[in-house]
C-alpha cells in the first residue's frame, strides 16, 4: 500500500506527488517498485483523484478527505489489510522514489513486521506482520500512526538503509536531492 493522502505543507501549492522526478510524476517511482515487488494486492490511499490517475494499472485506490495527518493515512492502509484476511501489509510512501523493489522484496520476506533505518530514525518502507495490526491500529482511537509502531520494533527488525534510498521529498527543493 502507497501512502499519498498526506498534507504535503512544505511542498507549496503544488502537489508534490504529482511533480515531475526524472521525466515522470513522483508517485510513480514507488509505485513501479510496489508493483514489482512481489506483492498479492496493490493499493494506494490518496486524497487526490489527481494522484490515482496517475497510479500504473492494478492499484485499487482509497480515498481519504484531504488535510488528514498521515496516521489516518496508516490506519486506512492497515484496516483495508485486516478487513481484507492479509498475511501482513507493506506500506511505502509516496514521495520516496529511490526505494528499490529488491529492498520491498526483502521486509516482504522477513514474514515479521520490520521497517528501515536511517541513523537513528525508524521509517518505511515497512512491512506490519497480520499479527501485529491491532497493536499498529491501537487500543484506544484506532490510529496511532505508524511512527509510534515503529518505535516498538526491536532492532533486529530494521534494515539499515542510505541516504539516497531514504531520500524524500517535501520541499521543491527536495526534487534536486539525491537520484
Amino acid at each position: 500500500m502507497i501512502l499519498a493522502a498526506g498534507r504535503s505543507l512544505r511542498f507549496g501549492a503544488d502537489d508534490k506527488l504529482l511533480a515531475p522526478w526524472q521525466g515522470r510524476p513522483l508517485i510513480t517511482w514507488a509505485a513501479e517498485a510496489l508493483k514489482q515487488s512481489g506483492c498479492d494486492s496493490l493499493g494506494a490511499v490518496i486524497s487526490s483523484p489527481d494522484v490515482g490517475a496517475v497510479l500504473p494499472g492494478g492499484f485499487a485506490l482509497h480515498p481519504l478527505p484531504p488535510g488528514l495527518p498521515m496516521s489516518a493515512s496508516f490506519g486506512l492502509a492497515l484496516r483495508k489489510a485486516r478487513d481484507a484476511g492479509a498475511d501482513g501489509l507493506l506500506i511505502c510512501l509516496g514521495d520516496m522514489p529511490n526505494v528499490p523493489a529488491a529492498l520491498l522484496q526483502r521486509l516482504l520476506a522477513s514474514g515479521e513486521s520490520c521497517a528501515c533505518l536511517r541513523g537513528d530514525r525508524r521509517m518505511p518502507p515497512a512491512h506490519i506482520a497480520a499479527a501485529d495490526f491491532g497493536r499498529a491500529l491501537g487500543p484506544s482511537d484506532g490510529d496511532q500512526g505508524a511512527r509510534d509502531f515503529l518505535a516498538t520494533l526491536p532492532l533486529d527488525r530494521l534494515i539499515p538503509i542510505d541516504a539516497r534510498l531514504a531520500h524524500d521529498i517535501d520541499r521543491p527543493g527536495d526534487l534536486s536531492g539525491p537520484t
